[in-house]
């Protein structure tokens, strides 16, 4: 889930969590922006930045995107709007896919953009120690360091007071006990603007089960397809004869199945080994991660089509 000003660190830290977890896809259409367009630094790369009337930055929505995109831009802006209206500035910002998913280029969805990824950096487990100054791997400083480091100086030459305000402004008041914890303040007009008034807590109840029953049935779809399987077989097979372990057969398992076994052997110093004990594990998982993505190349190429009609996160979500 993405979140207002991810990563700024002067947020508090329960408040930052919080919206962390609430917090669902937002999104923002510049709505309201009827002046000069302004370039704007640290908003969304993939879009141009607006001035509306009140000085309040605002993002343009891409062509093309999806609804929970959309709803990103709407919340940004509209944060944006309301932090103006109480003195502050907040520079929206959302983010790629490529900064959201830090897998995005390994998965195999795009064949050409995962063989290139993984020639160089396997699954990305190992390249982390290996190249630390590079922000392409997902475990590296770099990359660790950039996604946490706030992506503006909106709240440069605030003093600590001010900073409180800022925050206070943005989140709402510190909680008094932890079952009080809630989002609030800006962060909740913008979450409202995009998503409509928060539901009671039945409804949400029975929305959230409406929402894993879609996803089970998603899911045996999936499974059941019979293109699909015949597929994974074939998958499976190719895997098989190349000496790697094949813990499932089901094509919405499959379909991450060499990467995630790999996650879950991994030492629990992998992120700082030295460069020269992470060398021969990362060539060693280069290795192996091509032979995935070759022996699932047809595999994928029918898979994520069909999961992108019947959106699947697993019985775990």
């Amino acid at each position: 889930m993405s979140m207002p000003k991810f990563g700024t660190p002067r947020i508090r830290t329960s408040a930052l969590a919080l919206t962390l977890g609430l917090l669902p896809l937002l999104a923002a259409c510049g709505a309201g922006s009827d002046s000069k367009s302004a370039s704007s630094e640290g908003s969304s790369s993939s879009s141009a930045a607006t001035t509306t009337v009140n000085g309040a930055t605002q993002l343009t929505v891409p062509d093309g995107v999806d609804d929970a995109t959309k709803k990103e831009y709407i919340q940004e802006n509209a944060i944006a709007v309301c932090m103006k209206k109480q003195g502050f500035t907040y520079t929206p910002h959302v983010r790629s896919s490529t900064e959201t998913d830090a897998f995005a280029a390994v998965d195999g969805e795009d064949y050409a953009r995962a063989k290139q990824f993984r020639q160089k950096y396997g699954f990305g487990y190992y390249a982390g120690a290996v190249y630390p100054n590079d922000t392409n791997v997902p475990f590296s400083k770099a990359a660790v360091a950039k996604r946490t480091a706030p992506q503006d100086q909106d709240e440069d030459g605030l003093t600590d007071a001010q900073k409180k305000a800022y925050d206070i402004a943005l989140v709402g008041p510190p909680a008094k006990t932890k079952a009080e914890e809630k989002v609030a303040g800006c962060t909740e007009t913008g979450r409202v603007a995009a998503n409509g008034p928060a539901l009671s807590a039945a409804a949400e109840k029975n929305a959230e089960k409406a929402r894993d029953d879609q996803n089970h049935a998603n899911g045996l779809a999936l499974n059941g397809d019979a293109q699909l399987v015949q597929l994974a077989q074939q998958f499976a097979s190719c895997l098989t004869g190349q000496g790697i372990s094949v813990s499932t057969t089901q094509p919405t398992g499959l379909v991450s199945m060499v990467r995630l076994d790999i996650s879950r052997q991994l030492p629990e110093n992998f992120m700082s080994l030295s460069k020269e004990a992470a060398l021969p594990l990362l060539n060693k998982d280069i290795g192996i991660a091509l032979k995935d993505l070759d022996c699932g190349k047809k595999f994928r190429a029918a898979y994520f089509p069909k999961e992108k009609a019947k959106p699947y996160y697993g019985e775990n979500g």
